[in-house]
């Protein structure tokens, strides 16, 4: 019985330590101690395996995405559900992304989280967005290898923005799919001289995430045509080393 007791105890005072940092969340800023989190750290340390723990607080932490709680808190927050956000934090996720203080952070969050929601969050934001956004977007879908956004990433190939531009082509190759390559191949034909570089290493990156997934004539291909003579020097050494490791393998 002492025993149990002695259980009982610590879990209400670690129940109450959390209720406190929780309730610290909502007003830590930049230069606050962030001691007074660490019990939050703690539970999603203990969570770990615990599909329902985890829920819990990723049901406590999310919320603070859309209160009026200050940037730090929010920051601190994002980095959490890069842990463990499912779905249910892609809203509140999502409405930060044109936020050009905490977007980055959004999509640090949203690259991580798996399921078809956070890649759909991602494409939908893209249109409207501009600048640092716009790249910043583009980077995560690469990062998220997410291919239903192939044809929205093909689209901006053509854009007048050099950044825009080249971040598609090495979002394409980062999905590293045959879709993917094909795009990649029409664009290596027709880029403007400036974007060829980025283009073919575009290619390059796809051509070995096709051969790592098992589409080793796909990728075959590829290597033998960047590394014809018309390609960047640097291209064709690559090319010509992956084609001599792929066919010996």
């Amino acid at each position: 019985m002492p025993e149990r007791r002695t259980d009982m105890t610590q879990e209400t005072n670690q129940t109450t330590s959390l209720d406190k940092a929780f309730e610290a969340l909502k007003s830590y800023d930049w230069g606050s101690d962030i001691a007074a989190l660490e019990p939050i750290d703690k539970a999603l340390a203990s969570a770990y395996g615990k599909p329902a723990a985890r829920k819990e607080l990723e049901t406590r932490l999310a919320p603070v995405l859309k209160s009026n709680a200050p940037r730090a808190a929010k920051d601190f927050v994002c980095r959490k559900l890069a842990l463990i956000g499912t779905a249910q934090s892609v809203p509140a996720l999502a409405e930060l992304l044109a936020n050009e203080d905490l977007g980055h952070m959004a999509r640090y969050a949203l690259e991580r989280i798996p399921g078809p929601e956070a890649g759909k969050a991602l494409r939908e934001a893209l249109p409207k967005a501009t600048g640092r956004n716009k790249t910043g977007l583009i980077d995560s879908l690469g990062v998220r290898r997410d291919g239903a956004g192939t044809a929205r990433l093909a689209a901006l190939l053509n854009s007048a923005e050099a950044q825009v531009a080249a971040a598609a082509a090495i979002a394409l190759g980062e999905i590293g799919s045959s879709e993917a390559a094909k795009v990649l191949e029409g664009y290596r034909r027709r880029a403007p001289k400036e974007f060829r570089n980025a283009a073919a290493d575009a290619s390059l990156v796809c051509a070995q995430r096709l051969l790592a997934c098992g589409k080793r004539d796909e990728a075959l291909a590829i290597f033998k045509a960047l590394g014809a003579q018309e390609q960047p020097a640097h291209v064709q050494l690559a090319a010509k080393g992956a084609l001599s490791a792929a066919t010996r393998a």
